[in-house]
């Protein structure tokens, strides 16, 4: 399938590459703020350059830069035109803001101190914003993700899998050289909480639920959910595992407000009903979040 395409200075292109911009600005202020000061290995390309930072004292953009630039042209060569010009837009500019911002602001703006769990707590954050608006502009940091695409290619281990290993070989190596127990539990922290707000940039907070009703008076159940609740569904035939009947599964979604509604509908319908109910993690559709919605 082939890549999607902006058309040039259209609304969606602008907003594209100021998602590109931004991004990369506030995840350099992540690196220049909290990772580097502290020496918070956070994974990726930028835990190997703060570490040859205080090891060599090159400027950590800079050294990020050597590698990703190598890296990625071995990933186009590898695995086709995956990463395209932003990817490279973007490790540049992070790069650049990164030691522009350590330049300007000094090596500990925020004078922390001894309150690296607040640093590595804070870095998760605002790094993980960073790196959500540059996955919301179709783009890719470079670095480790390149390295992880390449092995799972030749691995067939899946990607999600390979960037986990490779990040926390990082952050091993991390602590080998600063000999400090204290930098992979505070890295690792940095990791966790990147991805959950990595999730939350993308997908956005979601208080919907689905919701999975067996019972044998599912047409009572289907009409309060209908004329009651005011919701849609979808009914699939089933069978017992155990009594091999055949069975109707009511398939609803409902946010978390409803719930106690639907549930009590349920009981007093059927209170032998089974139910199970689960968090979503995103509903896109007619009534919740259109795709138009999605795609801004």
């Amino acid at each position: 399938m082939a890549p999607l395409q902006d058309k040039l200075f259209s609304k969606k292109w602008i907003l594209s590459y100021t998602y590109l911009v931004f991004g990369t600005f506030i995840l350099a202020v992540g690196y220049a703020f909290f990772m580097t000061p502290y020496k918070i290995i956070p994974g990726g390309i930028y835990g190997i350059s703060i570490v040859l930072h205080y090891k060599l004292g090159f400027p950590v953009g800079m050294a990020a830069l050597c590698f990703n630039l190598p890296l990625t042209l071995i990933g186009l060569k590898i695995l086709g035109p995956r990463f395209g010009v932003k990817t490279f837009i973007c490790f540049i500019l992070t790069a650049v803001f990164t030691d522009g911002l350590r330049y300007f602001i000094g090596n500990d703006p925020l004078n922390l101190h001894d309150e690296v769990l607040l640093a590595s707590i804070f870095g998760g954050v605002v790094m993980g914003v960073g790196v959500g608006l540059i996955f919301k502009a179709r783009a890719s940091s470079g670095g480790s993700d390149v390295i992880a695409s390449i092995l799972s290619k030749y691995t067939k281990i899946p990607l999600g899998t390979q960037l986990m290993m490779v990040d926390s070989i990082i952050v091993i190596f991390g602590f080998l050289v600063f000999q400090d127990w204290k930098i992979p539990l505070y890295s690792w922290l940095t990791i966790f909480i990147m991805g959950k707000v990595i999730d939350v940039i993308l997908n956005g907070f979601s208080d919907d639920k689905t919701v999975f009703i067996i019972s044998e008076k599912s047409e009572e159940i289907r009409k309060a959910i209908i004329y009651d609740l005011k919701r849609g569904g979808t009914i699939f035939d089933g069978k017992g595992m155990y009594t091999q009947e055949k069975k109707e599964i009511l398939f609803t979604v409902v946010n978390r407000r409803e719930v106690p509604d639907l549930v009590q509908f349920i009981f007093n319908i059927d209170p032998g009903a089974f139910i199970s109910i689960q968090d979503a993690h995103e509903i896109i559709g007619k009534g919740f979040k259109s795709i138009e919605e999605k795609l801004k």
